[in-house]
């Protein structure tokens, strides 16, 4: 088969790359050797040609002018972005140089690679670079970022990331989006519900702001930031009480439902309603809709668990299923993640036995305090696949870290990032169009394969071109540091433990691009919980120091300032990627900070008025978008926006950086704000703050 890099005019396949649960299928348009549009592919089962906005105007990212040619090494201050070129060569030995000073110095754990999932590729995002890390002996990075209190929370219940299968939800009858702005983060989703809703399905929507999401439901549900457990728990003492529960499916399939019962009594609907903001009638409402409308399936999103109790709300949720009998119906259930069907041979693609000793971890979402850290500092930073100086909580204090002399930061890339202006050396390079990977989706049950369709752009390379490099000039013989990218996908796919991983090889894979895991029905009967059973009582929960039934658990107050902040993902972006790129921040056209009427008329806030945000750790300004779509005490923002479209609109600057209650999860959505009309007084501020208290 002819390489899709060789075809100068015509349309290749290919795949997305954004950390997204949709992972669509695509084709692109050449033209002259360069991808002049962006497709979906109509053949996808799931995704069926349809694309977003930001996948289709990639182009723009691609060939942006800014994109890095050539390394750079830094010549100005740090943080002012000033860098000179310089060749491979001298960027790899200054590299390897440095670090086997440290490393004599100070050891292997004085270095920390920083990377999350910029790029969905499992080799280019945890192959060559985890090999090549455990085998200096780097510190280990806890990727905590992004799902893992959910995930945790979530396994309680059910043993893993299985849920429902997407092409079944034509089924379904019954759509609850809980804390997902789908329509932003999970289109096909969407899609699948809009299609639904034709022949009678019905959407609810329960979120703590009105977006587009919504305000496309049948119903939306306003409800208070970090209280969706106690929601959780008053629908199920309704369905307990009315008996719209499926007692015959709980006593042979799960654990713990007659102390469950006796447990969520507390939960009157009055209680439920002074926690969440929730008014009764419609907890009743809910619960009934829940009991009676079947097949029914919650889509339990990603801004849930990111709460100091995030964790117990994403295991509390995961409960209610079990309690109609969703389960067995094609259409019903759940979904968190479905990663679970796609689970490969993380072992042989990592290989952490290259590792000859335990180093120390540190947590991702508690970068600003490892940076200032004085007893065991890290002396060098390898960021890639990740921007923390926009992305991390309590990015102030991080960029603080960065500015540091004696921190040794290398930074690749494919644009002179926000982090990428603090770095020491800079490497370009490539976008997922120029790489040999594979993905494995979180929400549909398709394994793909990329191929390169285009040729490294400038002198870019990949992650896995470069961490082979450095294993070279480090001295490094070990076999496993010169696999090819193709050996990696092989043995990654190969020997796979996961009885839902597709039987396939990469000729296969070659052949059809895309691929399904295993026929998985019947799956809640054996799941891998201590019971083989849905645990709505866990004792393995009972060990770890949490509560064995779902409990709410209030969130933490660190600072009295009146307003619960949540700054949720907006459309065109996604985290900052795009951020940079001038078409998908004019798609967004700015920043907003959305709050309540009552509120902002406390404050003397018009609609479009700009306002400061703040708290200890930093402040910011945006336009007040003032109306009915959040609730009172509540402000949201959305998107995280790149500092060349101005240095005050860094929302992270304002999260904690705690961690929840599991899995070491970010806590991004549970903090608290100040806000006020921007340039007002002291004495006005005292004041306004005093009237909305």
């Amino acid at each position: 088969m002819e390489s899709w890099i060789n075809i100068k005019d015509g349309v290749v396949p290919s795949v997305c790359s954004l950390d997204c649960p949709d992972q669509c299928g695509l084709l692109v348009h050449k033209k002259d050797g360069k991808i002049v549009k962006i497709d979906g592919d109509p053949d996808h089962p799931v995704t069926k040609g349809s694309i977003c906005n930001k996948v289709r105007n990639m182009t723009e990212r691609l060939y942006d002018s800014s994109r890095l040619k050539t390394p750079l090494k830094r010549v100005g201050p740090k943080g002012d972005g000033k860098f000179e070129p310089i060749s491979w060569d001298e960027a790899i030995e200054t590299i390897a140089g440095r670090w086997k000073q440290l490393i004599s110095a100070e050891g292997a754990e004085s270095i920390l690679p920083y990377s999350f999932y910029g790029n969905m590729g499992r080799i280019q995002s945890e192959g060559m670079d985890r090999r090549f890390f455990n085998r200096l002996g780097a510190s280990q990075l806890e990727q905590t970022i992004c799902s893992s209190a959910g995930s945790v929370g979530y396994n309680y219940t059910m043993g893993g990331g299985f849920g429902t299968d997407p092409e079944d939800m034509t089924e379904t009858k019954l759509f609850i989006f809980w804390g997902i702005n789908a329509a932003s983060t999970n289109m096909h989703q969407v899609m699948i519900a809009q299609k639904a809703r034709k022949t009678g399905a019905k959407l609810v929507v329960i979120d703590v702001h009105k977006n587009q999401t919504g305000r496309m439901a049948d119903w939306f549900i306003p409800i208070l930031p970090g209280t969706d457990s106690a929601l959780a728990l008053g629908i199920m003492h309704i369905l307990f009480e009315e008996n719209l529960v499926d007692r015959e499916f709980l006593k042979e399939y799960t654990v713990g439902y007659e102390e469950l019962e006796n447990h969520v009594k507390s939960y009157d609907p009055k209680t439920v309603s002074e926690i969440t903001g929730v008014p009764v009638d419609d907890i009743y409402k809910l619960a009934r809709m829940y009991g009676e409308i079947s097949p029914s399936m919650i889509r339990i999103g990603n801004g849930l668990q990111h709460h100091d109790n995030g964790g117990m709300i994403v295991r509390t949720i995961s409960c209610l299923p079990a309690l109609t009998g969703q389960w067995p119906l094609k259409g019903g259930g759940a979904v968190k993640s479905n990663s679970g069907y796609l689970a490969f041979n993380t072992r042989a693609l990592q290989r952490p036995e290259l590792r000859k000793k335990q180093a120390r971890t540190i947590n991702m979402i508690q970068l600003a305090d490892a940076l200032h850290e004085s007893e065991q500092p890290i002396r060098s930073l390898f960021v890639y696949c990740s921007n923390p100086a926009v992305v991390a909580p309590s990015a102030g204090k991080v960029r603080k870290g960065l500015e540091r002399e004696d921190l040794f930061t290398v930074v690749h890339d494919l644009f002179l990032t926000e982090t990428a202006k603090y770095a020491d050396i800079v490497l370009p390079a490539t976008s997922s169009y120029e790489n040999t990977d594979f993905y494995t989706s979180y929400w549909h049950q398709y394994l793909h394969l990329q191929e390169p369709v285009i040729p490294p752009y400038g002198e870019s390379k990949s992650n896995s071109d470069v961490f082979r490099l450095l294993a070279e000039a480090m001295g490094f013989e070990d076999p496993e540091l010169k696999d090819s990218d193709e050996e990696l996908i092989e043995q990654a796919i190969s020997d796979v433990a996961n009885p839902y991983f597709p039987d396939t090889d990469l000729d296969q894979l070659k052949k059809e691009r895309f691929v399904k895991a295993k026929n998985k029905d019947g799956y809640w009967k054996n799941l891998n919980t201590p019971s083989g059973k849905i645990e709505l009582y866990s004792k393995q929960m009972e060990l770890a120091g949490y509560p064995a039934l779902p409990t709410h658990i209030s969130l933490v107050e660190d600072n009295d300032c009146p307003f619960l902040f949540v700054p949720g993902p907006n459309h065109n972006f996604l985290n900052s990627t795009f951020s940079n790129n001038e078409k998908h921040a004019k798609l967004e056209k700015a920043p907003q900070l959305f709050m309540n009427r009552l509120d902002a008329e406390k404050l003397g806030i018009e609609n479009g008025s700009s306002v400061r945000i703040w708290n200890g750790r930093g402040e910011c300004e945006m336009a007040a978008s003032v109306g009915e779509h959040v609730l009172p005490g509540v402000v949201v923002s959305q998107g995280l926006w790149s500092d060349q479209f101005g240095n005050k609109h860094l929302v992270n600057s304002l999260t904690p950086d705690r961690v929840a209650d599991m899995g070491g999860g970010a806590v991004f959505f549970s903090g608290r704000v100040n806000v006020e009309l921007a340039n007002k007084s002291s004495a006005e501020t005292g004041k306004e703050a005093a009237a909305v208290k």
